[in-house]
């Protein structure tokens, strides 16, 4: 039997983000291999505006990055404005990506457990010493 579970982004992984002008750039960054394959299949554009909707009036973009086991998003009117006319008091999208790693996705017991393995084991390329 396969059960699954709910949990928070920032269980399988960190994120990078910023803004210009009206619009927030997010990297979502997966520990290892088996985080992004999680990643790559849980966390979609329209799983991203959703998860942003009382802020987010605009659209999502988003790019798959398998080879930095990375997803890209693009906000669209994420800052009603932007930042010089914004009257939240945050970071503006620096704090939206703490707020990205909040939202919650299913996985399995299996594919969690594979998850939280070694960051990133057997990613970077064996360098040999010079002799």
């Amino acid at each position: 039997m396969n059960t699954t579970r709910r949990i928070s982004l920032v269980q399988l992984a960190h994120a990078r983000s910023g803004d210009k002008a009206d619009w927030v750039d997010f990297g979502l960054f997966a520990w290892n291999e088996a985080g992004y394959r999680i990643l790559e299949r849980e966390v979609t554009a329209a799983k991203v505006q959703a998860h942003f909707a009382p802020w987010l009036p605009g659209q999502v973009d988003a790019w798959p990055l398998p080879h930095i086991l990375a997803l890209k998003f693009v906000l669209h009117g994420a800052l009603q404005g932007g930042g010089a006319r914004n009257l939240r008091l945050d970071n503006l999208g620096k704090a939206m990506g703490a707020a990205l790693l909040r939202m919650e996705i299913e996985v399995s017991a299996e594919e969690f457990e594979q998850a939280q393995k070694s960051p990133r084991r057997g990613w970077w390329p064996e360098v040999s010493p010079r002799t």
